[in-house]
């Protein structure tokens, strides 16, 4: 079985499953999703508990004997396996196998992961947990999906917001849902129970939005057309304040138009697209002509000049025209300027 972590959340089982896990690119997510995991066991007398936390140096026999002895108080048993790295190595790997074919009696297994990417998730023990664990994956709030989420956590306390005052906060949170956290837990303190206007929002909550240059590209590709220029230039804005290097946002745009440049048959060079991603390139590809990406390939090279010092011109204002064309959204510098 797999569940998001907001499935888990919203229904968590009346009985725990042998083995669980908990794996995801949210911090958040899987945070609330493990605690709540082990209140669901400490409520069904799962008392007797072992941590086991797979660092360099960890001695994967030491899980397999514990799993093998019989507990002491002859009582249940919550064990909980950590793997921060994703990468249990060799012998974790078959320990983790052996692990699964043979699940401990009376006895909850809660092993968690950092995000898994998709080569890890090929591997004979990863498949051997898919296979015999309940799998939960904390996954990343869209922008699209993000004024539920928060007309969701308000709901919690009793607070509702306008859909206008939901994307007001969606656009100051966007990217850091701890953060995100903290602020509506802020807002219980500072609010009332009942509707919170939008020019309390705007007093109260800090811009705590986070990005990185692959969020940017999710920016890119939104199907959505409304305010895309608005939002590809509070993310520039965002990893600029931030100091992020421009040659790695500069590498991931020319590889999204290289990428786009192969969907539409103008090149062969570049890597091929994962197979999970070809439909958004499609969709976007759509919207550029063979000379509109010829055009923007001179832009990118444009901006590389500019980054090494070659062109006196500013990179950024050059980073947003090629994110915005790479879109397909007609947008002037005005979009930026004003916005700095």
């Amino acid at each position: 079985m797999r569940l998001t972590a907001e499935q888990f959340l919203e229904r968590p089982p009346k009985t725990l499953p042998p083995l669980t896990v908990i794996f995801g690119a949210e911090p958040l997510g899987a945070l609330e999703a493990s605690d709540c995991f082990r209140d669901l066991a400490k409520k069904n007398g799962y008392v007797e508990r072992e941590v086991f936390t797979a660092e360099s140096g960890f001695d994967w026999n030491s899980l397999l004997a514990a799993s093998a002895a019989l507990s002491l108080f002859a009582s249940l048993r919550f064990v909980e396996i950590r793997i921060p790295t994703g990468k249990p190595g060799k012998d974790g790997s078959q320990a983790i196998v052996d692990y699964c074919a043979q699940l401990p009696d009376d006895t909850v297994t809660l092993l968690t992961l950092p995000e898994i990417d998709w080569q890890g998730k090929q591997t004979k023990w990863f498949i051997a947990l898919e296979s015999a664990a309940t799998m939960i994956e904390a996954t990343p709030v869209e922008r699209a999906h993000l004024p539920r989420w928060l007309a969701g956590r308000l709901a919690r306390q009793d607070q509702r917001a306008s859909g206008e005052a939901l994307d007001f906060l969606a656009d100051r949170v966007e990217g850091n849902l701890l953060a995100a956290q903290q602020e509506i837990k802020k807002l219980a303190l500072l609010c009332p129970p009942g509707e919170i206007t939008l020019s309390v929002l705007e007093e109260s909550v800090a811009n705590v939005s986070r990005f990185n240059p692959f969020q940017l590209v999710s920016a890119i590709h939104d199907g959505a057309e409304k305010d895309k220029a608005a939002r590809i230039c509070r993310m520039l804005n965002g990893l600029n304040a931030e100091g992020e290097a421009p040659p790695l946002i500069l590498w991931v745009l020319a590889n999204e138009l290289r990428m786009l440049m192969r969907v539409r048959g103008t090149t062969k060079s570049g890597r091929a697209p994962h197979p999970g991603k070809a439909r958004e390139l499609e969709r976007t590809a759509r919207r550029h002509t063979p000379d509109s990406l010829a055009k923007l390939n001179l832009l990118a090279a444009k901006v590389d000049r500019m980054i090494k010092g070659l062109d006196s011109n500013n990179p950024w204002d050059a980073l947003f025209q090629l994110a915005c064309g790479i879109a397909g959204v007609r947008a002037g510098l005005r979009t930026w300027q004003t916005s700095i």
